[in-house]
């Protein structure tokens, strides 16, 4: 007799820092299970975020959402909020707008596409951090835009551009938004929605 497959489920998260994107880790870190949510069986984190970066994390059971988002014909942008050390100036802003240097894996000097950065004002949504509190040194939020995702890519170019990053949020990945879902929270989505909101159309 036949089984019948069961249907795939879609999760985001708005991960905390301190966490890693997964549910099992040699090292003894936060992860995914710690949220204490009562998730599926073959569930797993697509696009992750560093231990020390916050946001959107999708979950999910379907081991295709990896191929159809990320390695695809059609880029996907994500939206970042990035908390720098010091003012930022417009030859910065320039620099990472067109493309900036940075070295990615076996030691290549890579230049980064051109994507969208704006400074914006401190996100209200956002809770306080102790990474902002760095006694008399200014510092300056970033929504960054883009379509590529080295390993630290937001990192390595604020870094490059002279600045240390002291916090970063993913908060969209297409349409699909964090919204007001609070550090730790999780929130299942709709298959069709899900895909709707990323732009996918070749999913079933």
């Amino acid at each position: 007799m036949t089984s019948i497959p069961t249907p795939h489920r879609y999760f985001i998260i708005n991960k905390p820092p301190n966490m890693v994107s997964q549910f099992v880790s040699p090292d003894d870190v936060g992860l995914l299970g710690d949220l204490g949510f009562d998730f599926p069986e073959g569930i797993h984190a697509i696009g992750r975020l560093d231990g020390h970066s916050e946001g959107l994390l999708i979950l999910t059971t379907n081991k295709r959402v990896t191929n159809l988002l990320f390695q695809g014909e059609v880029p996907h942008k994500r939206t970042y909020w990035v908390n720098v050390g010091h003012h930022v100036s417009d030859e910065t802003l320039h620099k990472l707008r067109t493309g900036i240097g940075i070295q990615i894996k076996g030691g290549i000097e890579y230049v980064t596409a051109p994507c969208e950065v704006e400074i914006i004002p401190r996100p209200a949504i956002l809770p306080p951090h102790s990474s902002e509190s760095w006694e008399g040194v200014p510092n300056t939020w970033l929504e960054i835009t883009l379509t590529e995702g080295k390993f630290h890519q937001i990192r390595k170019m604020v870094r490059t551009a002279g600045h240390r990053c002291k916090r970063l949020i993913r908060t969209s990945i297409e349409d699909l938004e964090l919204g007001d879902l609070v550090a730790g929270g999780v929130k299942e989505i709709e298959e069709n929605e899900f895909f709707r909101l990323l732009k996918i159309d070749n999913w079933k």
